[in-house]
Parts: C-alpha cells; structure tokens; sequence
C-alpha cells in the first residue's frame, strides 16, 4: 500500500511541474508575441520615416539639378554674349540646345516605388504577427488559460493597427470604389 502511495504522490507531482511548465509556457508565449508585435510596429514607423526621408532628398535633386544648370546657361550667356537679354538667350538655345536629364525624375519614382515596396512588406508582417496573437488568445485551453490568469492582452491590439489612407478607410466602409485617377 506504500509502494501505490508514493507511486500516485510522484505522479501527483511530475502532473503538477508539467501542468506549471506548460502555464509558464503559454505566459512566455504570449510576452514573446506581445513584443514581436510592438516591435515591428516600431520597424514600420522607422521604414516610413525613412522612406519619406529618400523621397524628399531625392526629389530635391531634379531642383537643384534645373538651378545649377541655369547658372551655368547664364554665365555661359553673358560671359559669350553679353547682357544682351532673351535674344542672347535664344542665341545661345539655337547654338547649344540644353538638354534636361529626365532620368532624375526616373530615380524619385524608384525610390518611391521601392519606400512602398518595402512599407508594404512590413505592413504585412505586422498584420502576421497580429494574426498569429489573436489565434493563441482564441485558442483552447491555451488561449484561456493566458486571459484568465496572466490578463492576456496586456497590449491595445488596436493602438498597432496597420497605416492606411483616409480613402482606403472609405472606400472598404462603402464597400464602393471608383476607377483610379492618375491626373
């Protein structure tokens, strides 16, 4: 009778280490993904910010391109004819015909192209990662189990809800879309 006693109080206990490791577990789990999803929503600030960054220092380039070339077409007027006004100016366009260098506009459009690119693929890992947290919360007994003792969610699910446009919100709000506009 003391050999069942022992065997059914080690069982009891190798039950109890399992069932706390397993809780222990389902906690970790759940921090882990809490923080997956904050951080990749700090990637995606950072992306953002760092695309709209390219853009604005790329597309300074065509501007600054048009002002130095018309510094040089200015001295290079007046230094060759003078200040002889627009018919020195035509003289020179006829003599030289200025070209301007379209493939800078060509750049701006690949940096904004691939700033999207890259926004997007982050965009979608963090709606993953979102997935991935809500379907342990939903899930049995795991699910449960991180609500009901550990106050799973810890996090505002919503506060790291995707970047979107006002139009994109309206548009699945009215369940209506218009063709795209370019100009």
């Amino acid at each position: 009778m003391g050999k069942i006693m022992a065997a059914i109080g080690v069982s009891f206990v190798v039950i109890t280490l399992i069932t706390v490791v397993w809780i222990i577990g389902i906690k970790n789990e759940c921090v882990t993904q809490e923080a997956g999803i904050k951080a990749q929503y700090g990637q995606n600030q950072n992306n953002y910010d760092n695309y709209f960054k390219s853009v604005k220092e790329v597309a300074q380039v065509p501007t600054m391109y048009t002002s130095d070339l018309k510094k040089v077409y200015d001295s290079a007027i007046s230094g060759r004819y003078g200040k002889r006004g627009s018919s020195a100016l035509f003289q020179f366009i006829k003599e030289h015909n200025p070209t301007f260098d379209a493939s800078l506009y060509h750049q701006v459009q690949q940096v904004i192209e691939a700033g999207r690119k890259g926004f997007e693929i982050d965009q979608k890992t963090l709606l993953d990662k979102k997935r991935i947290y809500e379907q342990t919360l939903g899930s049995t007994p795991d699910g449960d189990i991180a609500k009901a003792i550990f106050g799973f969610p810890r996090i505002d699910l919503v506060k790291y809800d995707i970047v979107t446009s006002e139009e994109t919100e309206t548009i699945f709000k009215t369940k209506k879309s218009a063709p795209l506009t370019i100009r």
